[in-house]
């Protein structure tokens, strides 16, 4: 449900949990009685009954605790007052988001980090709770204890410096001045992924203005909270290179150091002249951004972000209206509260999966106004064109492609082309409409355009400079955030996607691209073997963490023609057997991403996880694996509600290696096409 300036505190609580806990505790099921005992047709049933009117489905995506800070902060600066629903809404998510030390966790499951301390503290003060409040008290007693606002890491110090609670002297250089270097030159931040790319851009633009919020009461008392020192007395520049030990991730590497050093003393000299220049530059770049993603911008940081930006440079132009009146889109009413997402919404990444399962099912004649609906969501957000003078903005191609979430964000992803693609096809015979074909092959040639040099796949562009540069990883607490490199699930998603289109258009493909998704193929084979773990694991990037990754490398293999009995698949396999808990489940920690270790999952069994586990089996070996697969299918029909759902239970999804993400559908898809999957191969669903 996605939150409007209208909507009331009364409905903070997702509407569709809270209704349907009230017809459980009545002993009422919401879905038909003609669904017996039958856990697919309770599943679909289930999914059919919230499907959205635009045929997808809309939830929850979730998990870091510095996103709504963001937000809050961007109103503050660019003076427009939140409402008093939405104030009291984010008041009450915050609170809820708290661990019992009075810390906040990059996300909901972690334990305490300075920078979201911070970032929450200074949120709920300018949303009007006062510094006597137990809540921020005992925020407030946990930042101390660690070393006060002064040694946050860098994300927060551009937050505090924007907001006037920090200098930008306190920060290492981020000069505009850099996206006016030779586009060859290997450090011209165009060769970025594409996420740090624009939160590097709009940090550029902020910092080349050393702009900042003008001080008020509230903004002073905060910079006599935050610190153990006056401000004014703060020696900015000796904290630099200073960083909450709890916070750092890794140790900056020498050449991060080495660069840090130069940019200091290049910016002491910088001409105004270039300054300007620069500044323009990235300010028409940031337009370009928010005109080409409808102003919804990649992502919420960037949005945030940028919409400051925009606001400092132009506060009444309509450019930056639109970009203002944008900023809601982020927000969800969730389980939790009010929430910022991760995404504008995951919502093709969801619906995909579901027509997957749908039709893997062969329940789809049984859905079908379900399947059709479905299908015309697939249809209706297909990016359908290139970006506006994409190569001056450093966009690849787009056309044919599927983005994460919908049309209008305008950025495709590789995995959800390659899902999109699949879901097309695989719908299409239940399907009152077609996508016509050469829209398919269109991204057919998108993914063959985005295979990188080493013969794998990335996430939305092609590798564009080799993977030193995460040497200069600024951040500190993220992990793998410079470059695009090859990885488990992209590759595997983009073999599954060619090999499903040339399977389905057979000598209609033609014979050039049939041999060029031949030669594709042959080239991912190597890196998806390069890429397995000496225990037969892959290591996730998207999910958590070895169970994800050994299923999407699994299936990775199978699509490049490997066999059931190649031995990298038995000793994958093997991997996933051995993890499965005593309850028949599979329950894999998110401190698997961080220590890149399998970490077992304290409270046992996980439905997305166990549906992941089982897809790697089914699809590895089902006979080789039968008396596991068949207590795993147990496992996931014992859990399954009456109403056809399954419950929340911990994180399923990270991003760079530290911070991790709720999927709200990952508990119903997955396990759908599981059980599909289990009972196609003669598993017993009863």
């Amino acid at each position: 449900m996605r939150a409007d300036a209208g909507f009331s505190i009364t409905n903070v609580v997702d509407q569709e949990i809270a209704g349907m806990s009230a017809d459980l505790e009545a002993g009422l099921d919401p879905v038909s009685q003609a669904e017996g005992s039958d856990p697919l047709r309770r599943g679909f049933s289930y999914l059919e009954s919230i499907q959205g009117a635009h045929g997808g489905w809309t939830g929850d995506y979730d998990g870091p605790l510095f996103l709504l800070p963001g937000y809050i902060f961007a109103h503050y600066v660019i003076r427009q007052p939140l409402g008093d629903g939405d104030r009291s809404a984010f008041v009450m998510t915050l609170r809820r988001a708290q661990n019992d030390d009075g810390s906040f966790g990059l996300h909901l499951e972690g334990d305490g980090y300075l920078f979201t301390t911070v970032l929450n503290y200074v949120a709920l003060r300018l949303l009007g709770v006062p510094a006597d409040d137990p809540d921020v008290t005992r925020a407030h007693r946990w930042i101390h204890a660690h070393g006060s606002a002064a040694i946050i890491p860098s994300w927060g110090r551009y937050w505090l410096s924007i907001l006037n609670l920090y200098s930008w002297e306190g920060c290492h250089p981020v000069p505009p001045e850099l996206w006016l270097l030779p586009e060859r030159a290997p450090l011209h931040p165009s060769r970025f992924w594409c996420h740090c790319r624009v939160v590097v851009l709009a940090v550029s633009y902020l910092y080349g203005r050393r702009f900042q919020a003008p001080l008020d009461p509230l903004l002073t008392a905060l910079r006599r909270e935050l610190f153990a020192e006056p401000f004014d007395s703060i020696d900015w520049r000796a904290l630099r290179t200073s960083v909450c030990p709890t916070d750092r991730y890794f140790a900056p590497s020498r050449l991060l150091r080495f660069a840090n050093a130069v940019l200091g003393q290049i910016e002491q000299r910088m001409p105004q002249r270039l300054r300007a220049k620069a500044l323009a530059s990235v300010l028409d770049h940031i337009k370009h951004e928010q005109l080409t993603t409808n102003f919804i911008d990649i992502g919420p940081v960037n949005k945030a972000l940028d919409t400051i930006a925009l606001w400092s440079a132009e506060p009444h132009s309509d450019h930056t209206r639109k970009a203002i009146a944008a900023m809601p889109q982020y927000l969800f009413d969730c389980e939790r509260g009010r929430t910022m997402q991760s995404y504008n919404s995951s919502e093709l990444w969801d619906t995909g999966f579901i027509a997957l399962a749908l039709a893997e099912s062969g329940h789809a004649p049984e859905y079908a106004t379900m399947a059709n609906e479905t299908y015309r969501f697939i249809d209706e957000n297909q990016v359908l064109e290139d970006v506006d003078q994409r190569e001056r903005y450093y966009r690849d191609p787009s056309k044919g492609g599927w983005p994460f979430s919908d049309r209008a964000h305008g950025w495709p992803i590789v995995d959800c082309t390659a899902l999109g693609l699949m879901a097309a096809l695989a719908l299409e015979p239940c399907s009152n409409r077609r996508i016509e074909p050469a829209r398919l092959l269109d991204a057919v040639d998108l993914l063959l355009f985005w295979q990188n040099d080493d013969g794998g796949w990335g996430t939305y562009e092609k590798q564009r400079v080799g993977a030193w540069l995460e040497a200069l990883n600024a951040s500190e607490i993220f992990g793998d955030i410079m470059v695009d490199v090859s990885q488990v699930e992209l590759t595997s998603s983009a073999v599954q996607g060619l090999a499903a289109a040339r399977a389905h258009f057979g000598d209609r493909i033609g014979d050039e691209r049939k041999h060029r998704i031949d030669a594709a193929t042959a080239r991912a084979a190597p890196v998806l073997r390069a890429l397995q773990r000496a225990d037969g694991s892959w290591e996730g990037n998207w999910g958590i963490c070895f169970t994800y990754g050994t299923w999407f490398g699994i299936c990775g293999l199978l699509a490049v023609g490997a066999k059931p009995d190649d031995p990298a698949i038995v000793r994958a396999a093997e991997f996933i057997r051995a993890k499965q808990c005593e309850d028949g489940g599979w329950g894999e920690s998110h401190k698997s991403c961080i220590r890149r270790e399998y970490v077992q999952h304290p409270e046992g069994g996980q439905v997305a996880m166990t549906a992941w586990a089982l897809l790697a089996l089914l699809s590895a070996s089902p006979q080789r694996h039968r008396d596991a697969i068949q207590r795993g299918v147990r496992f996931l029909c014992e859990r399954q509600l009456p109403n056809g759902d399954w419950p929340q239970q911990g994180m399923t999804g990270v991003f760079n290696r530290t911070c991790m993400l709720n999927y709200r559908y990952y508990r119903n898809h997955f396990p759908l096409w599981a059980l599909a999957l289990a009972a196609k191969n003669g598993f017993s669903l009863g």
